[in-house]
């Protein structure tokens, strides 16, 4: 899955996604584009709630394709 996160800007950015998320799925495999405003997640099936842990450390996740 991928979501554009315009409000991610630095590498403490990456680092709270790239930990929440994993915290919550530990097979998770996260990659960040800061350029692009891109996260991708694969090994989780479950997009609502990636996204959900995203907006929970304070950031805007839109999907995208």
């Amino acid at each position: 899955m991928q979501f554009n996160v315009q409000d991610m800007t630095c590498g403490h950015c990456v680092a709270a996604i790239t930990q929440a998320v994993e915290n919550a799925f530990p097979q998770a495999k996260v990659s960040i584009n800061l350029e692009q405003h891109r996260v991708v997640v694969d090994n989780v099936d479950d997009t609502a709630a990636v996204r959900k842990i995203i907006e929970e450390e304070g950031y805007t996740p839109i999907p995208a394709e």
